[in-house]
């Protein structure tokens, strides 16, 4: 599974729409929708607060493993 795919199905599994993801993390719809279908990069920071909120490992979220860690604890 990509990340692309990994981020979609993250929001679709807590029945959120692109534009509840977009304010939360401070970014216009258009952009999400972007990064969701790949039009454009994920910059690392977005990549950390979407870990962050779906309290996720950066592992997990980027397709790198499919064992859904918990986001480490600051």
């Amino acid at each position: 599974m990509t990340y692309l795919e990994r981020i979609k199905g993250l929001r679709e599994d807590n029945d959120l729409t692109q534009t509840q993801i977009a304010k939360i993390i401070n970014v216009a719809q258009t952009t999400y929708s972007d990064y969701e279908k790949g039009k454009v990069r994920i910059p690392i920071d977005i990549l950390i607060e979407l870990a962050k909120f779906y309290n996720v490992d950066m592992n997990y979220i980027t397709g790198v493993s499919t064992v859904k860690k918990h986001f480490p604890p600051t």
